[in-house]
């Protein structure tokens, strides 16, 4: 929706600091070990007067063998072939190298505008250094440092004198478009999910796990409906979650938790239902996330073992039995738009609001079978029951006897609710509060 800005470069040369300092927050993870940032990220941001979108991409490494680096730069093409602008980020405190000539001649045949940054000039001294680079053949190199913020300002500008004119009829996503969260154990299929949906290769798929290191966020429209889609780190189970990077993955994968509406928990039909899908289930339930979960990879399973690994779903996470289960193959497409449309309807339960009158008609007919219990000598009578918040779904039941309403009994309210109302996709919460006497003034 607005002008692209890509950010390349080699490994370890100040990409994601650079990404960071303009998107004005750590949208990006930064370490200084080489080969953190792997997929595309991008972040909405406004720089002198214009709204622009960046993109951090992992270090560019043509030469090298390993499958992750070619998939990374596999990444640094898509960047540059979406791009409006880009910045070529090189280090001054390191000569030249074949990375970075392979980085200019890229960029030249591309025949897309290029600033060339001369990042880490903590000094004057770190300036006379960078003059090295002008041995790319490159004609203006500005000289910066992403972590001090030196010289941004000029990178700034003349930015904003290469992007396209804005466009007066640019407008941002629909708002009110639901934002889902893939999430899950490493090797799950979420990446595989998110680039099947978003129509290109967003997310680096490699079958080792903890590929995805950032969140990442694409708007895709899938059966007439917008959606923002967030893939995740794997998230492993704490004890084997190494500190730094992996940890830090981790913990952003659990804000993207937070910040979504509807989350899908991917899981492995060919390994079964672990403990830590059970426990991931969880912890979106105790966030009161709408959820859906897909079983993934059944295209690898005969009809027998199909029919096995929906079986163990359920079993395996009875706590949550209102979560309906999407048996799914990311890798043909095979049930995405079953997932798809099941994760519109949770969004559409996520904010759905039920009317008093229309809640009230219904609790009549409860009571009327099924009164509250006597519990401790008292005999619970239920007078009125509302909604009071959606996004999650909340409900107030007034009471004569709040603590004397049995757990049993909480359940079936929340149970037939859920039934009557069609909220089989989100967890709601019902309190029963005491209903206030009446002044004698």
């Amino acid at each position: 929706m607005f002008p692209i800005v890509a950010i390349v470069g080699r490994p370890n040369v100040g990409k994601s600091t650079l990404f960071n300092r303009f998107a004005g927050r750590r949208a990006a993870i930064v370490d200084d070990q080489p080969g953190v940032t792997r997929d595309r990220h991008y972040a909405d941001t406004h720089l002198h007067g214009r709204e622009l979108t960046l993109v951090d991409t992992g270090g560019f490494d043509p030469d090298s063998d390993d499958p992750m680096r070619q998939g990374i730069a596999r990444q640094v093409n898509i960047a540059i072939a979406e791009a409006d602008l880009v910045i070529c980020v090189l280090d001054a405190s390191a000569p030249p190298t074949s990375a970075d000539r392979e980085a200019v001649t890229l960029l030249r045949r591309s025949g897309k505008p290029v600033l060339y940054a001369a990042n880490k000039v903590d000094n004057d001294h770190r300036a006379h250094d960078a003059s090295e680079h002008y041995a790319l053949g490159v004609e203006s190199i500005h000289l910066i440092s992403a972590l001090h913020g030196r010289g941004l300002g000029a990178v700034e500008a003349a930015l904003v004198e290469l992007l396209p004119p804005a466009d007066p009829d640019t407008t941002e996503v629909v708002e009110n478009a639901p934002r889902v969260a893939l999430v899950g154990r490493p090797n799950a299929g979420k990446s595989s999910l998110f680039n099947r949906l978003s129509g290109s290769e967003r997310a680096l798929v490699d079958h080792r796990p903890g590929t995805t290191r950032d969140p990442i966020d694409s708007c895709i429209e899938h059966g007439g409906h917008q959606f923002v889609l967030v893939d995740t780190a794997g998230i492993r189970r704490r004890a084997k979650v190494e500190k730094g990077v992996e940890g830090i993955s981790v913990m952003r994968a659990l804000k993207a938790i937070d910040r979504a509406q509807v989350v899908v928990l991917m899981a492995d039909a060919t390994e079964g239902i672990r403990e830590q899908d059970a426990r991931l289930l969880g912890l979106c339930t105790e966030r009161q996330r709408a959820i859906v979960v897909g079983l993934n990879k059944m295209d690898l399973l005969d009809a027998d073992g199909r029919k096995q690994a929906r079986e163990n779903a359920r079993v395996a996470l009875h706590f949550a039995s209102w979560a309906p289960v999407v048996t799914v193959s990311a890798k043909t497409g095979k049930g995405v738009d079953r997932l798809m449309e099941t994760v519109r309807k949770a969004a559409e339960q996520f904010h759905r609001r039920v009317a008093t009158a229309e809640l009230n008609r219904f609790f009549e007919q409860v009571l009327a079978h099924h009164a509250p219990p006597t519990s401790g000598g008292k005999a619970p009578r239920i007078y009125f029951i509302t909604q009071a918040e959606t996004a999650p779904p909340v409900f107030v039941a007034v009471t004569n006897a709040p603590a004397n309403i049995q757990a049993s009994y909480r359940r079936f309210v929340q149970n037939q609710i859920r039934k009557a109302f069609g909220f089989d996709s989100v967890p709601i919460t019902v309190r029963y509060r005491k209903k206030k006497s009446r002044s004698n003034d």
